[in-house]
């Protein structure tokens, strides 16, 4: 997660804290905690195994004219430069685009075959 954004919440929390009455207190926190950690889990990062390969991915989300979406980037440190990239609306369906991605950059590129390509698309 960005520092900004974590600074933020934590900056509003601290402000809205004393406001609240006691008694609604641990309302407060229950909300707060519950919004706090879908915020978090927008983000993600992780490690995939690509056709005998370990690459990394990344997804950020991004609001765009009001509506969220999610950029997905991908990449296989040792393999090859080539970077994965999709935005989509789907935060389900960001890493498979942006693996699809990859994999025709890396067919184009000569990195791996027709039929390896084909073989993994269509699985």
């Amino acid at each position: 997660m960005r520092t900004a954004t974590l600074v933020s919440v934590v900056v509003l929390s601290l402000i809205v804290a004393p406001l609240v009455p006691q008694s609604n207190a641990q309302l407060w926190e229950a909300i707060a905690g519950a919004v706090s950690n879908k915020v978090i889990s927008l983000w993600d990062q992780g490690e995939v195994e690509l056709m005998g390969h370990y690459c990394n991915y990344r997804v950020v989300p991004k609001f765009r004219r009001w509506q969220l979406y999610f950029n997905g980037r991908m990449w296989c440190p040792g393999w090859t430069t080539i970077r994965g990239e999709a935005t989509t609306r789907s935060r389900s369906g960001v890493i498979g685009d942006t693996t699809r991605d990859f994999v025709r950059k890396a067919f184009e590129a000569g990195i791996i075959t027709e039929q390896s390509a084909q073989q993994w698309l269509n699985s």
